[in-house]
């Protein structure tokens, strides 16, 4: 099973704006969006995909067949 990890970067500038602490990663699987600080997995990839970005719009994120554990 593919995760993909995705960097909210909205996120990220409106915590820096107004000191909020909202989550800035997602870990997308094929049955769940699951949003958090902190991923930690032991084997990955991070790809760059101008010309064919994912569905989402993404064209950078990270790519991994192993566990994942979320850290909230």
């Amino acid at each position: 099973m593919i995760t993909r990890i995705h960097v909210n970067q909205h996120n990220i500038k409106a915590n820096s704006k107004d000191g909020g602490s909202r989550p800035v990663l997602t870990v997308k699987d094929y049955k769940q969006n699951r949003k958090c600080d902190e991923v930690v997995f032991t084997n990955g990839r991070v790809i760059y995909s101008p010309d064919k970005p994912l569905s989402c719009g993404a064209k950078v994120w990270i790519e991994t067949n192993e566990p994942v554990e979320i850290v909230r």
